[in-house]
């Protein structure tokens, strides 16, 4: 990513920002996290009650970057037909065309996933991972720029299905939604019930495509990289880092997809801070929503009441990021 270049860039992903932000109150950190998936091209699990702004955040998005938006309601009857499409019979010809789903689309949001059956939650996860969906054995690559933002509600219980865990891993981050403060409500309340805000499209979906090419030229410096394995290690074989009373809460850790997911986000959160170097805290930011879905918790470590940001918690203070290289600004020069 050349400095010549990195103005626009910066000017751009501002631009974007800006307009998101004239719909969207608050969430800035979760907007954040948006950006991150999209740049570095992974998918994004939000967990969140609802009314916190999830579909309002993608769509407007979407319409900044002039992107094709579709929204999928989860529920329970639903099939995998209704997800990528079907092949309909037209008796006027006798012959078979193929309706294409709503995943062909930019943006793509997948509400309450853990609404709807393993069979079409292993619909999505193949989109997700091929980016290309096979309808009567003929394959059909979706769009590009893709991101699937999936959302679960963490209040019922009642009639969801557990994401099983290889399939939680295909998501780069879990990222988890709060409520607004006092003050950000206040701003809601007055924004939705005055007049309505149109927002204006300040980006295409090639721009974003290049944006995206840009963001894989960002430097990272190989101890980052080191930071990073040695990070997922730790969920693996935590006694090996010194962190033995962790071991019996873990059963399982995380995957190399995670390591890949700290790094590519943390290039991506580099450039949307402005550099086109990754420093050691552009990495620890993003650290416990890469991890956070990826640590399965053993039943002791259910049994005290303890969860995977706990354990992140502990891991991050042990496992120490590098010393800021300076080996950036003379590959930057």
């Amino acid at each position: 990513m050349s400095d010549n270049n990195a103005p626009d860039t910066a000017q751009l992903m501002e631009q974007i920002l800006y307009e998101v932000k004239r719909v969207v109150v608050g969430q800035d950190r979760f907007l954040e996290r948006v950006m991150v998936a999209m740049l570095a091209q992974g998918h994004l699990l939000v967990e969140g009650v609802p009314g916190l702004a999830k579909t309002l955040t993608v769509k407007t998005l979407a319409s900044v970057v002039q992107g094709q938006f579709k929204r999928i309601q989860f529920t329970p009857d639903l099939v995998p037909a209704d997800l990528v499409g079907t092949r309909i019979y037209n008796q006027k010809t006798g012959d078979f065309s193929t309706a294409l789903g709503p995943v062909f689309a930019n943006l793509l949001l997948a509400d309450e996933i853990n609404r709807a059956p393993a069979k079409v939650q292993s619909a999505l996860l193949e989109v997700m991972q091929e980016r290309q969906v096979t309808i009567a054995g003929e394959s059909h690559k979706v769009p590009s720029p893709f991101l699937v933002m999936a959302t679960q509600n963490p209040i019922e219980t009642e009639g969801t299905y557990p994401l099983p865990e290889a399939q939680v891993d295909r998501f780069m981050m879990k990222v988890l939604v709060d409520y607004p403060t006092d003050e950000e409500e206040f701003v809601i309340v007055e924004r939705v019930t005055g007049p309505a805000v149109q927002v204006q499209a300040v980006a295409t979906t090639e721009q974003l495509a290049a944006l995206q090419a840009l963001c894989r030229q960002v430097y990272v410096d190989p101890a980052l990289v080191q930071y990073a394995v040695r990070l997922v290690s730790a969920t693996r074989t935590p006694e090996k880092h010194g962190l033995k009373d962790t071991a019996r809460f873990i059963t399982y850790g995380a995957s190399p997809r995670a390591t890949i997911g700290l790094v590519e986000g943390a290039r991506a959160l580099a450039m949307l801070r402005g550099r086109n170097y990754a420093l050691p805290e552009d990495m620890s930011d993003l650290v416990p929503d890469v991890l956070r879905h990826r640590i399965v918790l053993s039943y002791e470590g259910l049994s005290e009441g303890l969860d995977s940001d706990a354990l992140i918690a502990r891991i991050m203070d042990t496992v120490t990021p590098p010393a800021k290289p300076l080996e950036h600004e003379k590959k930057a020069a």
